[in-house]
């Protein structure tokens, strides 16, 4: 008989999580909405367990306000995930709470859609909506 695998990889905590890398940039037609769709199949995030990585594809669609977020910063910021331990409900959170306080969005979602694994499949999404504009 053999022994159980009991093995976990180092994961790294949600500390690691660069948000001061995320950077803006003026927004010249503010109250002109338009929806910015950004996504990238190559985020990778550990599972806080076993270490193991889970793959997905980020979304992140938004109506800018004043500012718009710089795609090079954002993936910096995206990149910092890479070996941080973090359940996929969390994620989404994470994500959304740290653009929305980047740009102050009209209106954002981000959705992470996760490759399947063990025969399971995983979307977790989660909105934004900003308090009335005033005119």
């Amino acid at each position: 008989m053999t022994e159980p695998l009991d093995r976990r990889y180092d994961v790294q905590d949600i500390s690691t999580i660069d948000v001061a890398v995320l950077e803006t940039f003026p927004y010249e037609y503010s109250g002109k909405d338009i929806t910015m769709h950004i996504e990238t199949d190559e985020f990778t995030s550990v599972c806080p367990w076993s270490g193991l990585p889970d793959f997905a594809t980020i979304r992140i669609d938004y109506i800018p306000s004043k500012v718009c977020i710089e795609l090079r910063s954002l993936k910096y910021y995206l990149l910092s995930y890479r070996n941080v331990g973090i359940y996929q409900e969390h994620l989404v959170n994470r994500l959304l709470d740290d653009l929305v306080a980047c740009a102050k969005p009209v209106w954002m979602k981000v959705v992470a859609d996760y490759r399947i694994r063990g025969g399971v499949h995983t979307v977790a999404s989660r909105e934004y909506q900003a308090k009335q504009r005033r005119g």
